[in-house]
C-alpha cells in the first residue's frame, strides 16, 4: 500500500509546543495564585510525588515557574495551562485536585501508563476548559460527558489509547464548540451518536474500539478534515455522505470494518490525501474518479472488487499491494485482464 505518516494522530505535540512557546507569562509576572499553587502541590502528592515534578516544591513560591509546563496568565497568576507528560514512575488514580484549577483552559496528560481510574467528579469545575488531551494512560470508566457539560468552550476532547469503556454518550453533541474528538484506542461499544462535532475544521478519530452500527450521515457534513473510524465493527454504506467531488475531507480511514457499497460510481473528493477502505465488503469496480485524486496513502485490499483497474494520471502511484485480496481485479499494477473483462 502507499505509505504515508497519518495527517494527525493526536493534538499532544502541537499543544505542547504551544504551551512551551507562545502561551507563556512574562518573566516578571507576580507569584501564582495561592489557591492554584496549593492545588498543584495536591496534584503532585496524589500522583505519588513523581521525580519529574521535583521542581514543584513548597519552598518555591511562584508556581508559574515550575516545570514541566505550568503556564499562568494575567496579573493574578492563575494557572491556565498544564501539561503532565512522560511520568513512567506514576501509579495512581487521576488526581481530583486537577479539578481545583478553576482557571484551567488547557490540560494535557501524555505517556503516563500508570494513571488509572475514572475521570474524577471534580472535573465538572473546569468550566473554562478549551482543550483536554489525555493520551497513553490506563484511565477507565465511561466517557465523562456529564463532567464536561459545563465546559461550553471545549473544542478539543482527546482521551485516547486508554481504557474507556461503554458507549459514546449522545450528550457530547451538546458541547457547542467541540470540533476535535479523539477517543481512539479504547474499549468503547455501541453506535456512534449523531451531531458530535460543530464548527469548522472537524476531526473525528474513533479507531481501535468495538463500535457497531452505521456511521451517522452528519459525519460527512460541514468542514470535516479527518474521519478515522477504522478497526471497529461498523456496517452500512457511508459513501453518499462521505464522498463527493466537493467534500473537503483530507483523510478518510474506514478500514477493518464490515462496510458494504458499490464503489464503481463513487466520486472521491479532490482534496483527499489519505484513503483506506481495506478489510471491508466493498463491491463493484475501482472508481474511475480516483484517477484525479493525488493520494499519499491508498488501500482497497481485502474487499470484493472486480474488473479492470483504471489507468492513468495519479493511479500509477499505487502498487499491487493496494489492491491485494479482492475478487477479480486485473490490469496494472496487477496482471493483465483476460479478454472480455
Amino acid at each position: 500500500m502507499s505509505s504515508s505518516t497519518p495527517l494527525i494522530s493526536s493534538t499532544l505535540l502541537p499543544l505542547l509546543l504551544f504551551l512551551l512557546s507562545g502561551f507563556t507569562a512574562p518573566s516578571s509576572a507576580a507569584d501564582c495564585d495561592p489557591a492554584d499553587r496549593a492545588a498543584l502541590l495536591r496534584v503532585k502528592a496524589q500522583l505519588g510525588n513523581p521525580a519529574r515534578l521535583s521542581a514543584w516544591h513548597p519552598s518555591s513560591p511562584n508556581c508559574c515557574t515550575w516545570d514541566p509546563a505550568v503556564v499562568c496568565c494575567g496579573a493574578g497568576g492563575r494557572v491556565t495551562a498544564l501539561a503532565l507528560y512522560s511520568l513512567p514512575d506514576v501509579s495512581a488514580r487521576v488526581p481530583p485536585a486537577l479539578g481545583e484549577l478553576a482557571a484551567l483552559e488547557i490540560l494535557q496528560v501524555g505517556s503516563v501508563p500508570g494513571l488509572s481510574g475514572p475521570v474524577p467528579a471534580s472535573f465538572a469545575n473546569l468550566t473554562r476548559l478549551r482543550d483536554l488531551d489525555v493520551n497513553g494512560t490506563s484511565i477507565s470508566g465511561p466517557v465523562p460527558a456529564a463532567l464536561l457539560a459545563g465546559a461550553a468552550n471545549l473544542s478539543t476532547l482527546v482521551i485516547a489509547n486508554s481504557k474507556l469503556a461503554g458507549p459514546i454518550p449522545a450528550s457530547l453533541a451538546s458541547l457547542p464548540s467541540l470540533r476535535y474528538l479523539d477517543l481512539s484506542g479504547n474499549l468503547l461499544t455501541g453506535a456512534i451518536p449523531p451531531g458530535l462535532l460543530h464548527g469548522s475544521f472537524r476531526f473525528l478519530l474513533l479507531s481501535n474500539n468495538r463500535l457497531t452500527g452505521e456511521i451517522p450521515a452528519d459525519v460527512g457534513g460541514g468542514d470535516v478534515d479527518t474521519v478515522d473510524v477504522s478497526r471497529n465493527q461498523l456496517t452500512g454504506d457511508p459513501s453518499p455522505f462521505l464522498f463527493g467531488i466537493t467534500r473537503p475531507a483530507a483523510k478518510i480511514d474506514l478500514s477493518w470494518n464490515a462496510l458494504e457499497f458499490d464503489m464503481t460510481g463513487v466520486r472521491f473528493p479532490h482534496h483527499l490525501r489519505f484513503l483506506d477502505l481495506s478489510h471491508n465488503r466493498i463491491t463493484g469496480r475501482v472508481a474511475k474518479s480516483l484517477m484525479d485524486v493525488r493520494l499519499e496513502h491508498f488501500d482497497v485490499s481485502y474487499n470484493e472488487l472486480c474488473g479492470e483497474i483504471p489507468a492513468g494520471r495519479f493511479m500509477s502511484a499505487h502498487g499491487a499491494e493496494c489492491y491485494a485480496h479482492n475478487r477479480c481485479l486485473c490490469g496494472a499494477p496487477l496482471p493483465p485482464c483476460s479478454t472480455g473483462m
